[in-house]
């Protein structure tokens, strides 16, 4: 058990250094610094003057804007009881986690912004409503607002010699929640008003995030109750989902901390907070979990550009160490770390060889490329 620790803070650290916080710049790199200091290590970094001249970050502090602007605009409006959304909650009728999705609905962009409003001061609400859809809605729902910020990140592109294969546009008020999860996408993620709380953990953490299956479910909005109802998924199925609340309520964090001690006792998940005119990279594989504070209107708003990742070397080691099975003793079918094909610390020193060439490899084939960027 313990190898397997040492291998895991062996890989982090390869992942990491010794840095303790996300770094921020203080200007945009260009393709050439963001591609070797950043993405070819899959390590984040905070852009404090990004450079974005967007006529968003002013005309969007306008509600009456948006508003006038997206007056003919059919939006998906995401609608849960607590304002998390693909995240777990307990069936009542199964007593039992599930992985519960938000009810989304159409409706004309003036009355689904109002829905956030209306509980943006409010904590007892039944509903809680955000502006979202995760399928390039920003070039689809609201392309009317396409001019008001550039449409890719230039020195982004460049580097990653791609253009973005979606681009998503998030507008929610305190309540609105993302529990921990990662993405297949390199992330840059740009705050227009308001401010966005992360929690970041690297691929290599994986085991911490003590990922399970859970039944699928959804919620159901009746506008008649006004309020959401969660019905499970017919056919069954189920979807690997983190166990991790790094929120726990006073009343459940002993029990929390018992059940999922590698992600409590264990190093803290860098924390992070991006203003308005700031940009978040986050790689590929980074867990995430993300909170708001809104800005005077009560509301936060940000855009965020996915470019196709890079199935690499990266990929490989985040497969190698998904492959490493840990138990829980509170959980019948995982109780102690170990390794899926051997009870011996031989084959974690072959893992840990394999690590250390894989590594060699890789900066190698860096620096060749670099002379050639």
């Amino acid at each position: 058990m313990k190898e397997v620790e040492k291998l895991w803070e062996e890989v982090r650290e390869l992942s990491l250094g010794n840095n303790s916080r996300i770094q921020r710049l203080d200007a945009a790199p260009t393709a050439v610094e963001f591609l070797r200091e950043f993405v070819s290590q899959n390590k984040p970094c905070i852009i404090n003057k990004a450079n974005l001249h967007w006529p968003a970050l002013s005309l969007w502090t306008q509600l009456s804007y948006l508003s006038k602007t997206m007056s003919s605009s059919l939006v998906s409006l995401h609608l849960t009881p607590n304002g998390r959304a693909d995240s777990l909650v307990k069936h009542p009728s199964l007593d039992q986690l599930c992985f519960a999705s938000a009810h989304v609905q159409q409706l004309p962009f003036d009355q689904a912004l109002q829905l956030v409003l209306s509980n943006s001061n409010s904590t007892d609400s039944k509903v809680v409503a955000y502006l979202q859809q995760q399928n390039d809605c920003f070039r689809s729902e609201y392309s009317v607002l396409g001019s008001d910020c550039d449409q890719h990140i230039p020195w982004a592109t460049e580097a990653l010699e791609c253009y973005p294969e979606a681009v998503n546009l998030w507008i929610g008020n305190h309540l609105s929640e993302t529990s921990f999860h990662k993405d297949h996408y390199e992330n840059l993620y740009a705050v227009v008003s308001g401010q966005k709380h992360f929690l970041l953990l690297p691929p290599t953490d994986v085991h911490r995030m003590y990922i399970r299956h859970y039944p699928a479910a959804h919620y159901s909005y009746s506008q008649d109750m006004l309020e959401c109802t969660l019905e499970l998924e017919t056919p069954a199925i189920h979807v690997p989902w983190c166990s991790v609340n790094p929120y726990p309520s006073p009343e459940t964090r002993e029990t929390e901390m018992a059940k999922f001690p590698l992600f409590f006792n264990g190093p803290k998940p860098f924390e992070c907070t991006v203003n308005a005119g700031e940009i978040l990279y986050l790689p590929s594989m980074w867990f995430h979990h993300v909170r708001q504070s809104p800005d005077e209107n009560g509301v936060t708003v940000a855009v965020n550009y996915w470019y196709d990742m890079q199935f690499d070397i990266k990929y490989a080691y985040f497969n190698f160490l998904q492959s490493i099975h840990y138990k829980s003793p509170h959980d019948p079918t995982l109780s102690e770390i170990e390794c899926e094909d051997s009870g011996s610390d031989a084959s974690v020193h072959n893992l840990r060889d394999e690590v250390r060439a894989d590594t060699l490899t890789l900066n190698a084939k860096q620096d060749n490329e670099d002379k050639w960027v």
